[in-house]
């Protein structure tokens, strides 16, 4: 019954709308705040001063805690310069009607919003405890989660940018930890005439896989790729649009790439759960002294047995003499890029925000953003959530539906 209910719902929302016409007329005045993180080595912020001065000339209003853009080397005078207002305490931003942040709000966070707040920010599925998603569904939030914002192409926007960042910067820290100044092996990644190049194995042949072999293979490095889909590795290949070596994961065939590479870089991600841990401690133990591990995947669990989580403090360290690289965060490495990145995504969400006259409408047009939608009004409409806490999920084309 409820999914022929939903069908009905979703044929709704597919038909012409005369009241559409008039709403989208109907623009908002958006108020929006966005608070200082406080995550740990949490360097990014959502909104740079550029797009900060758009919304303003739009005519919307941004409250800004003062410091919230100093990890990105935004100062506060970039900020104000552009129109917003600068404020010392995190509860004025906190007044806002929409809220967007990197990091999902802490538990004092969520105990400043005010009943039926819009909220922008990463999810981060499994760290999230049932009482926070309690304490929002309670305030009546409606909720955007990052990792599942979708554009017109249906692509994953926030979770590709940030890929696509983390592939490259990854074989730039291999270049770092591979030369002397970082107790390294002293070599080059690349390669020069007449010496034979750096060799570098890529676990894992997704947006992450494709951009550090694009890096590797422009600094004119060796470069193999593994991965269990042939689809994948295909499709990496026709991206890149060069011949690369291409294997699905043989142990044997990897082990041996493993053992003579000067690089490995795990970024073999799992749709839930765990990701796949397919280099064993052995097969660790008898790489060449000094290569370099950088685990991708260690904020799922890692692909290499000898992998634990590290941070930009204390970025690495020693286990076989091979160098380990395990920090989670890699996109705040590079934070300033990461936050024009973040941008060039949200602003033009909550600028439709404002001309669409507010988050319903925005929801009702766009595929992506229903997507993305874990919260309305303080109802879960996201299985994966309703499914690990055992909260019923209500689904979200109804509830737009009913309050049309």
């Amino acid at each position: 019954m409820m999914s022929e209910l939903s069908d009905i719902a979703k044929q709704a929302m597919m038909q012409p709308q005369e009241a559409m016409l008039e709403l989208k007329n109907k623009k908002n005045n958006l108020f929006i705040g966005i608070p200082k993180e406080t995550s740990f080595q949490e360097n990014r912020i959502a909104l740079t001063p550029l797009s900060v001065g758009l919304l303003i000339q739009n005519g919307h209003e941004v409250f800004i805690e003062a410091g919230a853009g100093l990890a990105a080397n935004f100062n506060d005078d970039h900020y104000s310069e552009q129109g917003a207002r600068i404020v010392y305490d995190k509860k004025e931003v906190y007044k806002a009607d929409i809220i967007i942040k990197i990091a999902p709000p802490t538990e004092d966070e969520v105990g400043m919003m005010k009943m039926g707040q819009v909220l922008f920010s990463a999810l981060q599925m499994s760290t999230m405890k049932a009482e926070f998603l309690h304490s929002l569904m309670k305030k009546k939030v409606t909720a955007f989660s990052f990792e599942y914002l979708r554009d017109e192409g249906n692509v994953l926007s926030v979770v590709r940018a940030m890929s696509e960042i983390v592939g490259a910067t990854s074989v730039l820290i291999a270049a770092e930890y591979l030369s002397n100044v970082l107790e390294g092996k002293g070599l080059m990644l690349g390669g020069i005439t007449g010496v034979p190049p750096t060799e570098i194995v890529i676990l894992g042949a997704g947006t992450v896989g494709e951009y550090a072999a694009r890096t590797a293979i422009a600094l004119g490095a060796e470069v193999k790729v593994f991965d269990s889909s042939i689809y994948r590795l295909r499709r990496l290949q026709n991206n890149i649009g060069t011949r690369v070596f291409t294997s699905v994961i043989q142990p044997v065939v990897l082990q041996k790439a493993i053992r003579n590479c000067d690089v490995a870089i795990g970024a073999i991600r799992a749709s839930h759960g765990r990701s796949p841990c397919i280099v064993s401690e052995e097969t660790v133990s008898k790489m060449k002294p000094n290569s370099v591990i950088i685990d991708v995947s260690i904020d799922q669990g890692g692909c290499f047995e000898t992998s634990k989580v590290t941070n930009h403090t204390v970025p690495t360290f020693r286990k076989y003499d091979v160098i380990h690289y395990c920090v989670p965060n890699i996109a705040s490495r590079v934070s300033r890029t990461a936050t024009y990145a973040l941008t060039n995504i949200f602003t033009p969400i909550l600028l439709d925000i404002g001309e669409m006259g507010g988050v319903m409408n925005l929801i009702w047009e766009r595929p992506g953003i229903r997507n993305a939608t874990y919260l309305y009004q303080g109802k879960l409409t996201n299985k994966d959530l309703a499914e690990r806490f055992s909260i019923p999920v209500k689904d979200l084309d109804l509830l737009i539906v009913s309050n049309r």
